[in-house]
């Protein structure tokens, strides 16, 4: 059993550990903390490599933390049109974007309070269109020590290292192959193929 964070739309690292894995169980526990996957994703776009981040809402307890699982989502700013216009941008003249595009739309149209449950509503959607089974299990306590923990490719600067193939991107020609962005951009590029993408990819510890 492995053990992850909820992220927005994770990078292809994370979903190479999903989808090799033997089971997951999601850490909904801990401290929140920025500058994570936990609220923010990479694609690729004409310009290189861009960021998509949600704002949150910063409140916090008397010492400034807050639980992961009460993190708000700040939806005075209308960020997820902004999202999807980013996304139809970079990826209509993508193989698979028309594909996949019904199915990922409508979590741009329906507001969310929380931050967890947008991401793993992203996770639910990627798991649907590659067909591989969402995982149900959450920690009820925070642990310091797991077995096959990699919680930690929920930071921005992570301490595995991904041997991954080059693949057709949109705009590979002008910026050569950007690895390791988000599970959209390996979903919209290759479509069905993508499981086994994962499947034949490679995680290994490294330095951060």
């Amino acid at each position: 059993m492995s053990i992850l964070y909820p992220a927005y739309f994770p990078t292809i690292a994370f979903f190479t550990v999903f989808a090799q894995s033997d089971g997951i169980i999601w850490e909904t526990q801990g401290n929140y903390q920025k500058q994570t996957f936990r609220n923010r994703t990479y694609i690729c776009n004409d310009r290189g490599e861009h960021i998509l981040s949600i704002p949150i809402s910063h409140a916090g307890n008397s010492k400034g933390k807050k639980l992961n699982s009460d993190v708000k989502i700040d939806n005075t700013y209308p960020w997820q049109r902004q999202h999807w216009r980013t996304l139809e941008t970079a990826y209509r003249t993508s193989p698979y974007f028309e594909f996949y595009e019904d199915d990922i739309k409508p979590l741009y149209d329906t507001e969310f309070e929380y931050l967890m449950d947008f991401n793993l509503k992203t996770i639910e959607i990627i798991c649907d269109c590659l067909q591989l089974e969402m995982p149900r299990a959450n920690t009820e306590v925070f642990k310091i020590d797991h077995e096959n923990d990699y919680r930690d490719l929920v930071r921005v600067k992570n301490k595995f290292q991904l041997e991954q193939t080059d693949y057709v991107q949109v705009f590979g020609d002008r910026h050569g192959f950007t690895p390791n962005l988000s599970i959209l951009d390996l979903l919209f590029n290759l479509g069905p193929n993508a499981t086994i993408y994962l499947k034949e990819t490679k995680l290994m510890a490294g330095n951060a």
